[in-house]
């Protein structure tokens, strides 16, 4: 398997006792497969993902990556955040660049990242400062910046959160092409029903409090994707269903808090 996750827990300190944040997360990738973890706010489908990334370490369990274990950071694997986090004293060209100079020439960086935006439909805006472009057109570049550097392994931390529908849905095509395209494997953090359901091969629904899988959905469907609303009702119903019993449990449990203050 290439991505596997073994039992995985994770706690952290909160005014000065451990709070139980993931548990017991077992969970296979299979190479070139692309996988949303679907959930409620505070699941933690981000403190998963930043395991994955090696920025944060877990409490007890393992994540090895093609039979490697992930102590730290690595090439192997690239990070989109919700933000593009890009640098403003630097063009388009120039942030795609940036991770590959120490290691390739100034030509060959350049050119790299020429493809890459091109991948992502932005190769006429390559001398452009971020801040003359669009939110979409940002989370483009961070797209870029990341497949620029290869990764076995590309994660994405709902990349897409903070723009609007629209924009959002031309994104979506533009992501699945270029996976179709590069046949990368792809851990994709989402708390849209809609757009895991656009994007999946399988779906793995986080609970909450502490975070644990739920179920794991496979979606059988050709790509590009073309569904009708109606073909993918009853995967929605049943997301919707096991989503809801959590939110439940949300609501419940801070109603009992506000009661005892």
């Amino acid at each position: 398997m290439f991505l596997t996750i073994n039992n995985l827990n994770k706690s952290f300190i909160n005014k000065g006792s451990s709070e139980l944040v993931l548990s017991n997360i077992n969970l296979d990738v299979r190479e070139g497969e692309f996988v949303s973890i679907l959930g409620p706010s505070g699941c933690g489908k981000s403190t998963l993902l930043s395991i994955v990334a090696g920025l944060t370490s877990a409490s007890e369990g393992n994540i090895e990556l093609s039979g490697t274990p992930i102590k730290g950071p690595g090439k192997e694997r690239g990070m989109v955040f919700q933000q593009a986090a890009l640098f403003p004293w630097l063009t388009v060209l120039e942030n795609v660049m940036f991770p590959l100079l120490p290691v390739m020439s100034k030509k060959e960086a350049a050119e790299k990242a020429k493809h890459y935006l091109q991948m992502v439909q932005l190769g006429s805006y390559t001398n452009h400062s971020p801040h003359e472009i669009s939110g979409g057109m940002q989370q483009r570049v961070a797209i870029a910046r990341a497949l620029a550097m290869d990764p076995a392994l590309l994660l994405m931390d709902e990349p897409f959160g903070a723009l609007d529908e629209q924009t959002r849905s031309r994104l979506h095509e533009i992501l699945e092409n270029i996976f179709i395209e590069t046949k990368k494997t792809i851990l994709f953090v989402t708390h849209s029903i809609a757009e895991s359901l656009k994007l999946s091969d399988r779906i793995v629904v986080m609970g909450t409090q502490p975070g644990t899988i739920l179920d794991i959905i496979e979606l059988d469907f050709p790509r590009p994707r073309s569904q009708s609303k109606e073909e993918l009702l009853s995967y929605e119903e049943k997301i919707q269903a096991l989503l809801k019993s959590e939110i439940d449990k949300v609501t419940e449990k801070e109603q009992k808090h506000a009661a005892s203050r």
